[in-house]
């Protein structure tokens, strides 16, 4: 059964059930006050444009084999995550659970806060900037946003990654229909200017 027609649920550490759990070392401890109040979207395809390999994951998790393809060679020294990725077919793979800080966002700042990771959960949408995202995707984006902010009330703001990092960022880039999401959850609104 595809995770988009499951009932997500998340235990005490933040692992959701029934997403494929692919543990990355890429991750540590929230600040003690930290209070997830962010979700960041992103986008990622590995290499640039080609979906369904098994590059994000290997990526992730740093087993990128440089030699597999040019582009590798310039990332594969990278040490990043995000808490989930969302596969084309809205397969959802969790890296990271929710209570710790993954490496998602870089120098990064929401309204006045800054060091996004601190505070915010890192969502991966298999995709591109010049792509549009499929409507599995949505499907269970929508799920896993309802269960992220039943569990964390403070989960207020969705900002995609360009918002929380302007000028170097411009993922999830102009095919991601934020109307579709917020129509379907009730969440916050559009994303604001980060500041």
């Amino acid at each position: 059964m595809r995770s988009t027609l499951a009932t997500f649920t998340l235990d005490e550490q933040g692992w959701v059930t029934p997403a494929r759990r692919v543990v990355s070392p890429n991750c540590d401890a929230r600040p003690p006050d930290a209070r997830i109040r962010l979700l960041v979207i992103h986008n990622i395809s590995l290499p640039p444009g080609e979906f369904g390999g098994p590059w994000v994951e290997a990526l992730f998790t740093n087993r990128l084999d440089a030699q597999a393809h040019p582009y590798f060679a310039g990332i594969a020294q990278l040490r990043v995550s995000a808490h989930f990725l969302i596969r084309r077919d809205g397969d959802l793979v969790q890296f990271v659970p929710c209570q710790a800080r993954a490496w998602h966002a870089g120098e990064s700042s929401w309204r006045g806060q800054a060091c996004c990771n601190d505070f915010s959960i890192g969502v991966e949408l298999e995709g591109s900037d010049h792509t549009p995202f499929a409507a599995a995707q949505y499907a269970c984006l929508n799920r896993l946003i309802a269960a992220l902010r039943a569990a964390y009330p403070e989960l207020v703001d969705i900002a995609g990654h360009a918002d929380v990092a302007p000028g170097r960022k411009t993922d999830p880039g102009p095919y991601f229909d934020w109307s579709r999401v917020v129509w379907e959850t009730g969440a916050a609104g559009a994303p604001q200017p980060a500041g």
